[in-house]
């Protein structure tokens, strides 16, 4: 599960004015689009890269502009943190909520689809104006290496376990892709579209949204074409890998995987697999794969156990869920969002809003479910076209029900606490999901590892 740190988004109007001795820039702090009902009018300054530094320079000296959120954002991005905490927690206990072995669909596989969907809206009220491409071009790249970065360090291996409490790196083994990597590329690729992609017009109907935004659209396209084309279309021959035995010095088991197939979505011998061990290296995946609880490989299904006596040869294989092709079809669900995001940015209207989220959102789950019905499983590891499809349009209702409680009928007071969630969502996923807080409590002992933190306050054993 993933988090991303909320963005924050300002509506500044740019006002140009020639005089006998220069040009004056003046800054003026604008109702934010997504809450107003009537914006006022003014004139933006487009592309002004060349004036880029003198403006930076007068803003800084100006007062802080006022800062107002979308409520409703930052309470579904708060609802998907809890979600993400609870499923973590109670996906062992209970495994109808914890990820589904491989095709299927549980209430932990709509969470990173969630986070995605929410970094599509942000980005949409993000770069709603622009004063420098450029400007805004380098932020959105720090930004995603940040995320990167994170991302590495959190789930790369430094952590290497919360019982011996080893710590650091083994660069022959990190595990490359993983959650703030998958949402970094994401956000980065929707980010620089919203920059570079969009035009300028007036939206007054349907019809005129898609096409101001039609350049972005082809790009979806291809990305899902791309995506299917590989997934159906590549031959996926035999291949095999070791596994080191830890009790014996003997050289690593080997292990061959027979395939020789093409099209095939199961867990041994589909594409997106072989993407990842071709490029990332299979000792850079995630060692512990979701179809290690399939029948097939766990005699305690659907929850993790030892290995059936006729066990395949692939259920100990590394696999990642956050692999290269799976992340292409991951950033069309980010696009979803920008769609929504642009309804808020085009349409001040509550009614308008909201009919064409329900709209969109009842088309994204029909075509889901008819494609999962079609044989197109429902399948988060592989992240395919139906799921992606069924998990936007849910996000889709889910974000309209929490907009007409939150922002139209201003019930604030029992969304707080999922409020103050989202606001503070990257601290909370850092801390929760990426086992941050329980590595600090039992970090620091006295004498021997068992006298930690946990230990003192009567939780420990």
């Amino acid at each position: 599960m993933g988090m991303y740190e909320p963005i924050r988004h300002d509506d500044v109007e740019k006002e140009q004015e020639e005089e006998m001795r220069g040009v004056r820039h003046s800054v003026e702090g604008e109702d934010d689009v997504e809450m107003a009902v009537h914006a006022r009018s003014g004139t933006a300054i487009p592309n002004a890269c060349h004036a880029s530094n003198k403006i930076e320079e007068e803003s800084s000296k100006q007062k802080r502009h006022q800062q107002q959120r979308l409520v409703s954002l930052d309470v579904f991005r708060g609802v998907t943190v809890a979600l993400m905490i609870f499923v973590d927690d109670a996906g062992g206990i209970l495994p109808a909520i914890n990820h589904s072995p491989w095709d299927g669909l549980t209430l932990a596989d709509f969470v990173m689809p969630f986070f995605l969907f929410i970094v599509g809206i942000s980005l949409a009220l993000t770069y709603k104006k622009l004063s420098c491409r450029a400007v805004a071009t380098r932020k959105a790249i720090l930004r995603a290496l940040k995320l990167l970065m994170l991302g590495l360090f959190l789930q790369g291996g430094f952590f290497h376990g919360l019982n011996d409490l080893t710590y650091g790196v083994d660069i022959e083994h990190m595990r490359w892709m993983g959650i703030l990597q998958r949402i970094a590329i994401a956000y980065l690729l929707a980010a620089l579209c919203e920059i570079w992609l969009k035009g300028d017009g007036n939206v007054n109907l349907a019809s005129s949204l898609l096409s101001q935004y039609r350049f972005q659209w082809a790009l979806v396209l291809m990305l899902s074409t791309l995506y299917l084309s590989l997934l159906y279309g590549l031959y996926v021959p035999d291949w095999e890998y070791r596994i080191p035995i830890e009790t014996s010095s003997s050289p690593p088991k080997l292990f061959s995987v027979k395939c020789g197939v093409r099209g095939d979505t199961g867990p041994a011998c589909n594409a997106v697999g072989m993407i990842d061990r071709k490029i990332l290296g299979i000792q850079h995946l995630y060692k512990r794969p979701v179809y290690a609880r399939t029948q097939q490989c766990s005699i305690n299904f659907p929850n993790n156990g030892p290995l059936p006596s006729d066990a395949p040869s692939w259920c100990q294989a590394p696999f990642d869920p956050e692999g290269l092709l799976s992340s292409v079809m991951a950033i069309v669900s980010c696009f979803v969002g920008l769609h929504y995001g642009h309804i808020i940015v085009h349409y001040k209207d509550h009614r308008d809003r909201i009919f064409h989220w329900m709209f969109t959102s009842s088309c994204l789950v029909v075509l889901g479910l008819g494609l999962n019905l079609c044989g197109m499983h429902f399948n988060k590891a592989l992240y395919t076209f139906s799921y992606m499809c069924f998990t936007a349009g849910v996000a889709g209702i889910l974000f309209a029900g929490i907009y007409f409680m939150v922002d139209v009928c201003g019930c604030r007071r029992p969304t707080f606490v999922m409020e103050w969630m989202g606001i503070h969502a990257l601290m909370l996923y850092i801390l929760a999901a990426c086992n941050v807080l329980p590595v600090f409590l039992q970090g620091f002992y006295w004498s021997r590892p068992r006298n930690n933190i946990l230990t003192l306050i009567g939780i420990g054993r």
